[in-house]
C-alpha cells in the first residue's frame, strides 16, 4: 500500500496537545509531535518501507501501525483521491489554506438543543453592552426629523446601482442624520429572557446581538465639520474620534480607490465580536458575524438611494491600518466592512456614468476563450 499526506492539512497546539487535521475532509486529531516527521515524509506517494528508510531508528512495525492510523483519521491518503474532489478543489487554490480553513472548518453547524441549563449558562457571564459610546468625546447631536423614505419600493430596489461617482455637492444634514438612523439605530426592543433587552434594527441579525458599530468619515455633509466620527445610535449623535482625516489618506487605506476620494462620507463597519461570542459559542458564528455585515451593508445601500444618494460597499481595505485609525484593537472590536455614499453624477439609462447596458459586443467579448 502506497501513501501520500494530505493536501489540506493545519496543525495547532491546544493546551498541551498538538492537533492536526485536514480541513477538507473536517477531521482533527491529537498526536505525538514526532508525527509531523513522519508527515513530512509522506510529501510524495511511498510506501512504509520508504518511510522507515527515511526516518532511522523506527521499527517497521511501528511505522506502518502509525501511518494506518494516519490514514484512518484522514491526514494520510491510502490511494488515488477521486478526481472528482481533486478538481473541484482546484477552485480554491488561490485561497488555501486561509479561506479553505474557514469554510470547511465551519461547515455543519454544531447546534445543539437549547436547553434552561445552557442558556443560563450561557447568560451568567458578565452582561454585554448593547451601545458603545465614548462619553468623553466632543458630540454633535444630530436632527431627529426624518427625511421620508415613503419611496415605491420597487423603484428603490431596482434603482439601486454601485456608484464610485459623485458629484461635488454636500449631503443635506437631513438626508445623512436618516441615513444612519435608519441604518444604525435602534427601532424596537424586545425582551431576550435571560439575556435581557435586546435592539432591533431594520436589518437582520444573528440572535438580535447587533454586534456592528458605525464609524463615519464626514467629508462633504452641510452643517457638519469634516472628521472621523462614531456614531452613537442609542443617543443619535457623532462622537469626534479625530478631527484631521483626509480623503487621501482614507483612500490609500482602501486600496486606492478614487471612489473612496469622491465619497461625501466613508462608514467603517466595526464588529464587537463579544455581543456574538457570549451567546453562541460555536465557530460558525463567524461566518454569521459576516452574514450580517452584509445585511447592513445592503439596507444601507436601499436608504441611500430611497434618499437620493449613491453607494458602494467595498472589503478592499487594509484591515489593521483602518482599525489603528480607528483607534480599535481589531481583535475585540475588527473592521469587516467599508460603506460609501454621496450626492450620485447623472444616470444614464439608469446606469451610473461611465457605464451602459450590455449589448451584444458585450455578450461577444465575454464568450471568447
Amino acid at each position: 500500500m502506497r501513501f501520500r499526506r494530505s493536501r489540506h492539512l493545519f496543525c495547532y497546539w491546544r493546551d498541551d496537545e498538538l492537533i492536526v487535521g485536514d480541513y477538507r475532509r473536517r477531521t482533527a486529531v491529537a498526536v505525538d509531535p514526532v508525527v509531523v516527521e513522519l508527515l513530512s515524509a509522506c510529501d510524495d506517494w511511498c510506501g512504509v518501507a520508504d518511510v522507515v528508510a527515511e526516518l532511522a531508528g523506527y521499527e517497521t512495525e511501528t511505522v506502518e501501525a502509525a501511518m494506518l492510523s494516519l490514514c484512518h483519521n484522514g491526514l494520510l491518503d491510502s490511494g488515488e483521491p477521486a478526481a472528482e474532489v481533486e478538481e473541484a478543489m482546484t477552485c480554491w487554490r488561490g485561497w488555501e489554506p486561509e479561506a479553505a480553513l474557514f469554510h470547511f472548518g465551519t461547515k455543519n453547524a454544531n447546534y445543539g438543543p437549547s436547553t434552561a441549563e445552557l442558556r443560563a449558562e450561557l447568560a451568567g457571564g458578565a452582561p454585554v453592552e448593547l451601545f458603545k459610546s465614548y462619553p468623553d468625546a466632543e458630540r454633535m447631536v444630530l436632527p431627529r426629523t426624518p427625511v421620508s423614505l415613503r419611496e415605491p419600493f420597487g423603484d428603490v430596489l431596482y434603482g439601486r446601482r454601485t456608484h464610485r461617482s459623485f458629484a461635488a455637492r454636500p449631503v443635506p444634514l437631513q438626508i445623512f442624520s436618516t441615513l444612519l438612523a435608519a441604518v444604525f439605530g435602534p427601532v424596537a426592543f424586545v425582551d431576550g429572557d435571560e439575556f435581557g433587552a435586546l435592539a432591533l434594527r431594520t436589518s437582520a441579525n444573528g440572535g438580535a446581538r447587533q454586534e456592528s458599530e458605525c464609524y463615519v468619515a464626514v467629508f462633504e455633509v452641510a452643517g457638519v465639520e469634516a472628521g472621523l466620527y462614531h456614531y452613537n445610535a442609542l443617543e443619535h449623535s457623532l462622537e469626534l474620534v479625530r478631527e484631521e482625516v483626509s480623503r487621501e489618506a482614507v483612500g490609500e487605506l482602501c486600496a486606492g480607490q478614487p471612489a473612496i476620494r469622491e465619497a461625501a462620507i466613508v462608514v467603517f463597519l466595526t464588529a464587537v465580536v463579544g455581543r456574538v461570542s457570549a451567546k453562541y459559542r460555536d465557530p460558525r458564528a463567524y461566518r454569521v458575524m459576516l452574514l450580517n455585515a452584509g445585511h447592513v451593508g445592503q439596507t444601507f445601500a436601499l436608504a441611500a438611494t430611497a434618499l437620493g444618494l449613491g453607494a458602494f460597499t467595498t472589503a478592499a481595505f487594509a484591515d489593521e491600518e483602518v482599525e489603528a485609525l480607528l483607534g480599535i484593537d481589531g481583535v475585540g472590536e475588527t473592521v469587516l466592512y467599508v460603506l460609501a455614499a454621496g450626492v450620485p453624477k447623472d444616470l444614464r439609462d439608469g446606469f451610473p456614468e461611465g457605464r451602459a447596458p450590455a449589448g451584444l459586443s458585450a455578450f461577444r467579448r465575454r464568450a471568447q476563450p
